[in-house]
């Protein structure tokens, strides 16, 4: 079993103590909405790879995004891209025997980075969507972890218009069919939130943290 160590959101202090090497992850993946220098933290100190998608309150791939809800220091020296780790946006990679997949942002509601209309989101589906299935044929492996920032609509969202989901996430997971769909941008609160199914797939959200284990 692969041991994934799944991030988003919120900052866990425990994580900079003894708890990151109690888990003993084999792999970290990062929905979204945290501070590039704790992500370089974890892969470093975990010694293990680290995939991510990038939030809405992000610095966005070509600059640099005002976050309304970290605190502006996160991002005075942050780089484009978290270092030492890779971006799965709109694209796949191999790792530990699993195929992992991403999808980052949030619905738009203003005019900040990394944010898209249900259109938008939806053409980013289907380009992928339509990849990921042409590879399956070739060479029989699908996608086993769909890594995104936010939530299917209707599926651990909110009703509120930053926080509701991408409709077009239902289609995506029906067609390619992910063992997990991991997810962030929707703060718990202390509250945990409970794991949803869309077929066969779990969704999870993982803010601030989850251990999960996969078999690839």
């Amino acid at each position: 079993m692969i041991r994934v160590l799944a991030v988003a959101d919120e900052v866990d202090q425990a994580l900079y103590g003894p708890r990151l090497n109690d888990l003993r992850p084999d792999l970290v993946l990062a929905c979204g909405d945290l501070p590039f220098e704790y992500l370089e933290y974890l892969r470093a100190e975990a010694g293990v790879p680290l995939l991510y998608v990038r939030g809405n309150h992000d610095p966005s791939s070509s600059g640099t995004n005002v976050s309304a809800y970290l605190p502006a220091e996160y991002f005075a020296r942050s780089p484009r891209r978290v270092i030492g780790c890779v971006s799965v946006e709109d694209r796949w990679e191999d790792e530990c025997g699993l195929r992992i997949a991403g999808l980052g942002g949030s619905i738009r509601y203003n005019d900040g980075d990394n944010q898209y209309t249900q259109t938008e989101m939806r053409g980013r589906v289907r380009r992928l969507t339509r990849r990921a299935r042409m590879r399956r044929w070739r060479d029989g492996t699908s996608i086993d972890i769909m890594v995104t920032h936010s939530p299917p609509l209707n599926c651990g969202d909110e009703t509120d218009g930053p926080h509701r989901g991408f409709s077009a996430f239902h289609r995506l997971v029906e067609r390619i069919e992910p063992k997990l769909m991991l997810h962030g941008h929707i703060h718990p609160y202390g509250k945990p939130r409970p794991d949803r199914t869309i077929g066969s797939t779990r969704v999870v959200n993982v803010v601030p943290y989850r251990l999960l284990e996969i078999e690839p």
